[in-house]
């Protein structure tokens, strides 16, 4: 009879409790002050589902989030340094960090941006990075891109609307989604999951 594989190892109980408590705080803080179209934003998707990781021990939805959020974060913490020193952002989406119109502790709920990559690679670490992280996000990805069509475009939330470089429309919408979405699949998507490969080992490999 073939031996059973080895549970993989699972994250410490006080993280996952500090995930679930990250979200009993965050979302409704988010909700009140933005609105729940605010969580059709890609980085506050993986922040919802990279808990849900954390809570479950899913190395997959770990795994997805990752590929998702590290180098999405690391252009919002670009951003918000370069607004904070010089008054102006590189890209554009942490300009609300600065906005006195909302709650400043709100406003700080956003600094998840330098926390999440430092959490999601400690994370791999511990349970294997999934390869099939990549695709599971690419599939998350363009639902999101699709339903952000439908919120205000004022909000240009995931660049549905306009791009965030020339800020300009890639033709009709469904072909702007397309493009947006393939660039985050190929350009952000792509490059951070085979690091990511060579990095960690897979979450079988770790359980063996």
């Amino acid at each position: 009879m073939a031996t059973p594989l080895p549970a993989p190892p699972r994250l410490p109980t006080w993280l996952r409790w500090a995930a679930l408590l990250w979200l009993a705080i965050w979302i409704p803080a988010y909700w009140l002050t933005w609105g729940a179209a605010n969580f059709l934003h890609l980085c506050d998707i993986a922040v919802i589902l990279a808990c849900v990781g954390v809570w479950t021990n899913s190395a997959l939805l770990i795994s997805s989030q990752a590929v998702s959020s590290l180098l999405v974060d690391a252009a919002w913490i670009l951003d918000a340094g370069s607004r904070l020193v010089r008054g102006r952002g590189l890209f554009g989406g942490a300009e609300y960090l600065f906005d006195a119109h909302y709650p400043l502790w709100v406003r700080l709920l956003s600094l998840f941006h330098i926390a999440m990559p430092a959490l999601l690679l400690w994370a791999l670490h511990r349970t294997g990075y999934d390869r099939r992280g990549w695709a599971l996000q690419c599939s998350i990805a363009l639902p999101a891109f699709v339903a952000a069509r439908f919120a205000a475009p004022a909000a240009n939330i995931n660049y549905a609307f306009t791009d965030p470089f020339i800020h300009r429309a890639w033709g009709p919408p469904p072909i702007h989604v397309l493009i947006s979405w393939l660039f985050m699949a190929c350009v952000v998507y792509l490059p951070t999951h085979l690091l990511l490969r060579r990095l960690f080992a897979s979450p079988h490999a770790r359980a063996s």
